[in-house]
């Protein structure tokens, strides 16, 4: 006979949502191992995440509202045109649009199969994980405006850098025959709802449209809040555990060596972009160089795990280890030019 006593509490727990398990696992063995560090800390975290309210406030309400506006068909123009002009659009575009990874993937998975040219796909590809509306007013929030703007410019530059060198060796090996054969692919982020045709700027007039306005406030709201919660008791822990010093001789400085590291350290590091944003705070305030901080947020946004399925799910390996070397690369270039405005 089953226990139900035993069963019904695991049952619980596989049931909850694991960032909110992980915060609570992280605050009880706070709380039991250092209780002393367990108030400063919750006072920080909160005191943070109510800091950046406006911020996620606005965010999840300038998303939900293009979601609902359907202004996802906006992005077919980036893939219209001469291939040059295609590139340019594509990373201008991905830099800036508030479409999670996982919900272009069929979109890119059409225009790949109707035959628009990887270098587009490409530059759009590297450029859509770096930067979007919520994701400028966190970091903006939290950063500071420059780095948020350093950040944007990188997330196109990136793009046009992977665009442009996926141009010039379409005909090689490498890109040749690009193409897995096209899974369907399933998005847990964010709204289901999408819309075709002309944008509906007036959104409220629609009841669907409305209720997908609904759905993506709903959903962001609740990522961003988790996410930002756990990170930020992160980032107290960092300050009150981690050296400054060990941090200051490690990524500190201004030389090539802590920008490298930065890249290579932020791309199999990175989970979410924006629990990124506070634990990059956190060692920025114990000497990280601001080279090193521009360089991991880039590898590891383009490296983290929803961007590099979306990549992985529609490319052959050898597309897909470009792609990874374009982000390497490009995070370097833009830490060290980054570096270079900083000082």
């Amino acid at each position: 006979m089953t226990d139900t006593t035993v069963n019904k509490p695991l049952g619980l727990v596989r049931g909850m949502d694991k960032v909110w398990l992980a915060l609570a696992v992280i605050l009880a063995l706070l709380a039991l191992l250092d209780w002393p560090q367990f108030i400063p800390a919750v006072q920080f975290a909160s005191k943070a995440l109510l800091g950046t309210a406006p911020f996620i406030a606005f965010a999840v309400f300038a998303v939900a509202y293009l979601k609902a506006t359907g202004a996802e068909t906006l992005l077919a123009k980036a893939f219209q045109g001469n291939t040059i002009k295609m590139i340019f659009v594509a990373a201008l575009v991905g830099g800036l649009a508030p479409f999670c990874s996982c919900e272009v993937i069929p979109f890119i998975a059409a225009m790949l199969a109707l035959g628009a040219p990887l270098a587009a796909v490409m530059a759009f590809w590297l450029a859509s994980p770096l930067m979007d509306p919520a994701m400028f007013l966190i970091t903006s929030g939290t950063l500071g405006w420059d780095f948020a703007m350093g950040k944007t410019l990188a997330a196109v530059g990136v793009g046009l850098f992977g665009g442009f060198a996926t141009l010039v060796f379409a005909r090689s090996p490498l890109f040749n025959d690009p193409l897995r054969e096209i899974p369907k692919v399933g998005c847990s982020c964010g709204s289901n709802n999408s819309f075709d045709g002309i944008p509906q700027w007036r959104f409220w007039t629609d009841a669907d449209r409305l209720t997908a306005f609904k759905d993506s406030a709903f959903s962001n709201a609740k990522f961003l809040i988790k996410w930002l919660a756990l990170a930020y008791v992160i980032e107290a822990l960092m300050l009150a555990y981690i050296p400054a010093e060990t941090v200051a001789r490690i990524l500190g400085g201004e030389g090539i060596g802590p920008i490298i590291l930065g890249a290579i350290v932020g791309a199999p590091a990175y989970l979410n972009g924006y629990a990124a944003v506070p634990l990059i705070d956190a060692l920025l305030a114990q000497g990280m160089s601001q080279g090193a901080a521009m360089s991991f947020v880039i590898a590891g946004g383009i490296s983290s795990i929803p961007a590099a399925i979306a990549v992985w799910a529609l490319v052959k390996p050898r597309v897909f280890a470009a792609y990874l070397g374009f982000a390497i690369t490009g995070a370097i270039m833009a830490g060290l030019l980054w570096q270079t405005i900083a000082a």
